[in-house]
């Protein structure tokens, strides 16, 4: 076989030459730098920011288009599942799906080897900043350690996520300019150490006033953070999140013209294109962008959010069926239809890929504490029900008495419709307009990657960490209540009751895996109890359960993110089984399979697959990141 045909087949992992895909009309256009170009080096600024450029985009892509991969993150939680039930491979059976030599890069099935690829080529492009940024005159150093910092910044946000999802993964720290097949995993921990010190860096010299999509000096901040929080340094993550949030306060007063719009309220405010493109917005520390263009007709898919194709209920799909039997709906509706009957560009055209558990559409709102919370379901403003939504096929018209009526659940409704086709959703998170298309997916729009918001539950989070309930109540209730929701006291603080205040605040935001995978280790690092499991005490030892292949363990007390999703999901603690396959989860699927490309086109080294996967049983000891 040919050098070519190889640098075709082979992942970034070990190097080989990928191309950038650049979209039409991207917001900016980097020329794509490749690994294999002799003498490839940076000589100037605009250079380096062209190349900064490429991170910043490429991480738009984990967020937009049809089976976005940050569906995969958070379908490996208990705020949500896979939705699609017409077909067998979806990740539903995970005993199934997430194999090492499974299809790991499909809309139609996961995005798990999209993280690890993906991780890999923002790292490349992050290492070709830094090995370079001495091969240029700069104006002065503050320019020059802005630049490096920021690609810092790219470089930890990829590892950050791989080593949460991955686990040991190899550090490759520098461009190589030739095919590479001897790499080691390294520890995952010594990683973490590395990304801190960079981090602390990129913190200091990164400016803050920077434009939508550009890496921030908060940016850093926040993730600096999380990364303090995955060693436990608790302390420091602390000191941080204080200078965050006393320079980006949150949005608490309506700000967008939207205000004037019935029906409406601060989340909607937050949360719309308008906002995010407002400059009075304080609370927004990252972004990744797609500017809405009035005047494109031929934007790409990938350019749009979809996030209404994904997250919506799949209401046009035949199966909504008025009492007497009529199908109810239509999409796109015929010119001169009343808005009321426009269910497509008044909610969006969904599929339900996303189909959000009891836990996150109920659970978590409680009458007496988020009764008047403006992100949650009391509220009919900001959350659709399916009882919203009106039969709007005009075939009926004349026909039925059903035409233009709220929609009424069918008492005999199959698993699969019921999954698919009949849950409440976040209106006002998932509504992005989508005008230049007939049917209404979700357009182009900046979109939240850090805010403040969050950088408010980390320090409660903290504060839990270090035995301080009161901190934590008094940082939770900032965001509390901001939306509504009645003030907690100290006794009410547990590590539950954080992460239902992510649920409540960050969906479609967070990285919901990983921020769980995150708190798992740090449970079994610190030896903390607890308390929502009864007191009991993880260990780092056995984390992704005893190994071997084909264990599959599914028992409790193993590790906190399989206790976790067990307990709150109604689909995996409930058995829920529709033609195509069952729900199910095991212990060790708390990090995901390497894939196998990965590790057999590196002959000469060891990548380490992780433990109840194929493969494990050849691990080696990872190395520490010198």
């Amino acid at each position: 076989m040919n050098r070519s045909i190889i640098y075709k087949k082979m992942l970034p992992i070990s190097l080989m030459a990928i191309a950038l895909v650049a979209c039409n009309k991207e917001w900016l256009q980097p020329k794509p730098l490749s690994l294999y170009e002799p003498g490839v080096t940076l000589k100037d600024p605009g250079a380096f920011y062209s190349t900064l450029t490429a991170c910043e985009r490429n991480m738009r892509h984990e967020y937009f288009g049809d089976g976005a991969p940050i569906l995969t993150e958070i379908m490996q939680s208990e705020v949500a599942v896979e939705g699609t039930t017409d077909k067998a491979g979806p990740q539903m059976d995970m005993d199934v799906s997430l194999l090492p030599d499974a299809e790991l890069n499909n809309i139609n099935n996961t995005r798990v080897g999209w993280y690890f690829n993906e991780g890999y080529n923002g790292i490349k492009y992050a290492n070709t900043v830094i090995d370079n940024i001495d091969n240029t005159k700069f104006k002065d150093e503050a320019e020059k350690n802005a630049i490096l910092g920021s690609a810092y910044f790219h470089r930890a946000y990829r590892y950050f996520k791989l080593v949460h999802q991955f686990g040991d993964v190899p550090f490759v720290e520098h461009v190589l300019d030739h095919p590479k097949d001897d790499f080691i995993s390294n520890d995952r921990w010594s990683i973490l150490a590395r990304l801190k010190k960079d981090l602390e860096f990129a913190y200091q010299w990164v400016p803050d006033n920077v434009d939508r999509g550009r890496t921030s000096k908060s940016a850093c901040g926040v993730l600096l953070m999380k990364v303090c929080m995955a060693l436990t340094d608790f302390d420091r993550a602390i000191a941080v999140g204080k200078e965050v949030v006393a320079a980006h306060p949150l949005m608490k007063n309506r700000f967008t013209g939207n205000k004037t719009k019935a029906h409406t309220n601060l989340m909607f405010d937050l949360h719309s294109v308008e906002a995010k493109l407002d400059m009075s917005n304080t609370e927004g520390l990252m972004y990744v962008v797609a500017y809405p263009n009035a005047e494109d007709p031929t934007t790409s898919p990938n350019d749009r959010i979809q996030i209404m194709r994904n997250a919506v209920p799949y209401w046009n799909g035949g199966g909504i069926k008025t009492p007497d039997g009529a199908t109810g709906t239509v999409s796109p509706s015929p010119d001169g239809t009343p808005d009321s009957l426009d269910l497509n560009k008044t909610y969006g055209r969904g599929i339900g890929r996303l189909r959000p558990t009891w836990y996150s559409t109920n659970e978590i709102w409680r009458s007496d504490k988020e009764g008047n919370d403006l992100r949650g379901p009391y509220n009919h403003d900001s959350w659709r029900r399916m009882e919203d939504l009106l039969y709007n096929n005009p075939s009926i018209k004349g026909k039925s008495p059903w035409y233009g009526k709220h929609f009424v659940k069918p008492a005999a409704m199959s698993v699969e419709d019921t999954i698919r086709l009949w849950f409440p959703w976040p209106h006002y998170k998932t509504f992005v307009p989508d005008p230049l298309q007939a049917t209404w997916a979700g357009g182009q729009t900046p979109w939240y990657i850090y805010r403040s918001a969050e950088v408010y539950l980390m320090l409660a989070e903290c504060y839990y960490w270090k035995n301080d309930p009161g901190s934590a109540a008094t940082a939770m209730n900032e965001v509390r209540t901001r939306a509504g929701a009645m003030p907690l006291t100290a006794a009410d603080i547990n590590i539950g009751e954080i992460l239902d205040e992510r649920a409540r605040e960050l969906y479609y935001e967070e990285n919901r895996h990983i921020e769980l995978v995150r708190i798992a280790y740090t449970y079994a690092k610190t030896g903390k109890p607890c308390e929502i499991f009864g007191g009991h005490i993880y260990k780092l030892e056995n984390i992704s359960g005893p190994g071997g292949t084909g264990s599959n363990v599914k028992q409790m007390g193993v590790n906190f993110w399989y206790d976790r999703v067990v307990s709150r999901s109604n689909f995996y603690n409930k058995g829920v089984k529709h033609k195509w396959a069952e729900y199910k989860v095991s212990v060790h699927h708390i990090l995901w399979p390497i894939p196998t490309a990965a590790i057999v086109l590196n002959p000469n080294g060891v990548i380490n697959q992780n433990i109840g996967y194929p493969g494990a049983e050849r691990n080696v000891k990872p190395l520490p990141v010198e």
